[in-house]
Formats: C-alpha cells, sequence, structure tokens
C-alpha cells in the first residue's frame, strides 16, 4: 500500500509541476533559472576531475565549452552572431561585454575564441565547485572591494602577454537587468592600454522580450550578439584610459539599441 502511495503522491506531484509550468509565469522563471544554475553545479561537478587532471590551464575552456554548449537547446536559446571574424586575431586581446545574466555565459561560450578565459570577482566562490573549475580554467579572480585595482591589473597584464591570453571582462561590474549600459569601470580598459594590446568589444542584445527578473519572466528567446572592430591601444597612456572607455562604452551602446529593436531605452 505504501509503495502505492508514494507513486500516487509522486505523479500528482509531477502533473501539478507540469500545469505550474505551462500557467504560472513566476513558477516558469524560477524552474528555468535554478535549472541554469543547476546545471552549471551538476557540470562543473562532472568535469571537475577531468580538469583537475591538467591542473591549472586555459585548455581546460574547452571542457567548459563542451559541457555548457548544450543548455542553450534546453532552454530554447537561440543565438546569432555578427561579424565574428572581428575575434580572428592574433595574440592577446581584451574582450569587453554587457552583463546582464547568467544567460551570458551561453553566448559567451560560443564565441569565445581560444586561448581565452575570464576576469571574474571574488562572489563566484559562493557557486563552490563551479569557482574550483573556473580557477583550473585559467579564470582570474579579483577583489572588486579593493581600491587599488591598477596593481591588480598590471599583474594581469603580464600574464596575459607572458601566456598570450585573450581576456573577457563585463565592465560594467555587475550584472544590469536594465535595456541601457551602466557606467563602465575602468580596470578592463588599463588592462589593454598597459598591455597595449586591442579591445574588441562584444554586444548581446537586450534579454527583454524572454527574460525579464522584474516581471519574473523566463521564457524560450533569441539573442543577437555583435562584435565590433577592434581598437587599438597602442601609444595609449594610464591618462587616456577615461577617453577609451568613454568611447568604446558609446560604440556599445549605439549598437546595444540597434540590435535590441522593441525594447525600451528606460525602465
Amino acid at each position: 500500500m505504501a509503495p502505492s502511495l508514494a507513486l500516487t503522491n509522486f505523479i500528482l506531484f509531477f502533473i501539478g509541476a507540469v500545469l505550474l509550468y505551462q500557467y504560472s509565469n513566476t513558477f516558469r522563471y524560477y524552474f528555468r533559472v535554478c535549472f541554469l544554475i543547476g546545471w552549471m553545479l551538476g557540470m562543473s561537478l562532472l568535469v571537475l576531475p577531468v580538469v583537475a587532471l591538467q591542473g591549472r590551464n586555459v585548455a581546460n575552456m574547452r571542457v567548459l565549452r563542451f559541457v555548457m554548449l548544450p543548455l542553450k537547446y534546453i532552454l530554447g536559446i537561440r543565438i546569432s552572431v555578427q561579424d565574428a571574424m572581428n575575434l580572428n586575431l592574433e595574440g592577446p586581446y581584451v574582450m569587453v561585454a554587457n552583463h546582464q545574466s547568467n544567460v551570458d555565459y551561453l553566448g559567451l561560450i560560443q564565441i569565445l575564441p581560444g586561448r581565452s578565459t575570464l576576469i571574474v570577482t571574488k562572489d563566484i566562490f559562493y557557486m563552490l565547485t563551479v569557482a574550483v573549475v573556473c580557477w583550473l580554467s585559467g579564470f582570474i579572480i579579483i577583489d572588486n572591494k579593493v581600491a587599488d585595482t591598477t596593481r591588480a591589473m598590471t599583474a594581469v597584464a603580464e600574464t596575459m602577454i607572458r601566456d598570450n591570453l585573450r581576456i573577457w571582462v563585463f565592465p560594467e561590474g555587475t550584472k544590469n537587468y536594465y535595456t541601457t549600459m551602466l557606467p563602465f569601470q575602468h580596470g578592463a580598459f588599463y588592462l589593454a592600454v598597459k598591455a597595449q594590446v586591442p579591445i574588441i568589444p562584444v554586444v548581446m542584445s537586450s534579454y527583454r522580450p524572454f527574460f525579464n527578473k522584474k516581471i519574473q519572466k523566463f521564457i524560450p528567446g533569441q539573442v543577437t550578439i555583435r562584435v565590433l572592430p577592434p581598437m587599438k591601444t597602442e601609444g595609449l597612456v594610464s591618462a587616456d584610459v577615461p577617453e577609451l572607455t568613454d568611447r568604446v562604452r558609446e560604440a556599445m551602446l549605439s549598437s546595444f539599441h540597434e540590435i535590441s529593436e522593441g525594447t525600451r531605452e528606460h525602465e
């Protein structure tokens, strides 16, 4: 009798969950957000022994790419990329992108070139096994509460040149759920100037048509990624960083609105 009751309860629970997913925006939002995070946690636990065998090595990014690529199909996120050839540069460079949510990583992993890694904050340690796998994949982890970012970026620049790395940075510094861009922090641009390497802006269209935290909406949708032409930094010095930052942000913001049709600029 007890097994039959348990089976009945499970079936009722399953049917209830399916109905809630179908008819409740709130349930569907939290289910898909939790699934995204759960996938990252589960896959990191699965691949941890594999990446640990190579030690801390940017080549482990290929493993992350392999386990993350299927997620866009599961969640129904269609990604189109414009001007990807702008990433076909020899040698190190800095990529800067707008940051909207964890959905960013689905687009990032699709276009990330070889010898690439990310700069992330120490908040990633809350993700446990994800943090370990990211560190083993060469992620550069910084403390965003430290006032002297110049010294930190100088060390990153030296590593970047020595190891021939391409570095991905979210210059807004935090996730931005609005249909515009937050002011850019200067760290990524100081890094590029210090290393005298190009900056490649990467713009992801607004997620508002399918992802909206405010109204708890998360459904299948379309993302457009546009890779802008490289911006040279040869000959620039630290004093040029603020102007460079503003120039890159203006170019990215203009492109963001072009590829984000149907979204409002302010919320």
